[in-house]
């Protein structure tokens, strides 16, 4: 159990940093991903100072120390390779893979996780589009910039999605937003703070907002 939490910190604040520009998780922040309480969090993030894994001030944020980037990559390629094998052997939907790999991920062995990806033939990505770490624990660099930074009349391909909620993925499937789908901008009105895209003979809006947590890549014409 001590692991599997130790695993789960190390990881939400290898998510939550390397969305902000300092490169740090608050307390707050991680307390809100992890659902546990602020209090709770300090006393873990101490430990994890303890260990080497974090680098933690009070007030001031915590990152990552290399072996806790090193430890946080691998639970994640763990979980995307999990992500993935669901969707391919099993045929679960893409908004319902998170919460089975969340119980999966801490159990399995590294040699199963090497063999799953030899049988995947080395994806670069999960079914969300997030990069799996390779096995030396470098990452992968793949395209995509904000949806709701693509100009009108552009075309593009959808990437990858940063909101994994089960209701937001199920409302791109409903909207036929999935990985791989093309589209184009019909209108991206900034002060409205709206966006509408084509899809096939279809259209649908959505608030620029909900845009950014849609990765795309830009289709030269």
């Amino acid at each position: 159990m001590e692991n599997i939490k130790v695993e789960d910190y190390i990881k939400a604040i290898y998510q939550i940093s390397s969305r902000t520009d300092s490169g740090t998780a608050t307390t707050g922040e991680v307390a809100e991903q992890l659902a546990v309480t602020p209090g709770s969090v300090t006393t873990m993030l101490q430990r994890l100072a303890e260990s080497g894994l974090v680098k933690y001030q009070s007030h001031r944020g915590t990152s990552l120390s290399p072996s806790g980037e090193k430890l946080a990559l691998n639970v994640l390629r763990r979980h995307r390779l999990i992500e993935l094998f669901l969707v391919k052997t099993l045929g679960l939907s893409w908004d319902e893979i998170h919460v089975e790999a969340e119980n999966i991920e801490h159990a399995v062995s590294e040699n199963l996780i090497t063999r799953i990806d030899a049988f995947l033939e080395y994806p670069p990505c999960d079914p969300h589009g997030d990069p799996i770490p390779n096995e030396d624990g470098s990452l992968r660099s793949l395209p995509g910039e904000p949806l709701s930074e693509a100009p009108n009349a552009s075309s593009f391909t959808i990437e990858r999605v940063l909101d994994q909620s089960p209701d937001f993925l199920r409302y791109l499937t409903e909207g036929g937003l999935l990985i791989g789908t093309r589209a184009t901008v019909v209108s991206n009105h900034r002060s409205a703070g709206v966006i509408t895209v084509r899809i096939e003979d279809r259209e649908l809006s959505m608030s620029r907002e909900v845009a950014r947590n849609i990765l795309v890549r830009k289709i030269e014409e």
